[in-house]
């Protein structure tokens, strides 16, 4: 079938708006405090000499795992979405669709009904950005070490 000739959406995807809101203010939020908390540490320990690679590589272990949780909650909203609005049948298929949609995976075997497709995408729009706050702090992050001679 022509996807052109019926593309079977209605306003349905308007739904994406206020979760595109409310992720990108979660993980600005959160990104703030994880920085944060990894900068105070940083700058304590940086204080008494004992900045090390190793320590400053730990440090980025924390922060990207922090990263990571921050991108799986927010994975976690747009399943809990679709499972509301009826678009995916359960928890496990709406983890695993939000998840490759917010990821721009997209390997799932199985696709929204045509009316949510849109929201799909806009869910993989929302990733993109999301992405680009977590590298924007780890840049800045990253920036602030000033590496001791191990």
């Amino acid at each position: 079938m022509n996807e052109l000739a019926n593309p079977g959406w209605s306003s349905d995807w308007l739904w994406s708006l206020p979760l595109i809101a409310l992720t990108v203010t979660f993980h600005v939020w959160f990104m703030k405090n994880a920085y944060a908390a990894v900068l105070k540490f940083h700058r304590a320990h940086k204080n008494k000499g004992r900045l090390t690679s190793l320590l400053a590589g730990g440090l980025m272990i924390a922060f990207t795992s922090l990263a990571t949780l921050a991108h799986g909650i927010e994975g976690a909203f747009w399943a809990v979405a679709y499972l509301a609005l009826g678009a995916l049948p359960n928890p496990r298929a709406a983890m695993l669709y939000s998840f490759n949609a917010i990821t721009t995976f997209g390997h799932v075997t199985f696709d929204l009904a045509d009316h949510w497709r849109l929201m799909g995408a806009l869910e993989a729009l929302n990733g993109i950005l999301l992405f680009g706050v977590s590298t924007a702090f780890m840049f800045r992050l990253i920036g602030q070490f000033e590496f001791a001679h191990d």
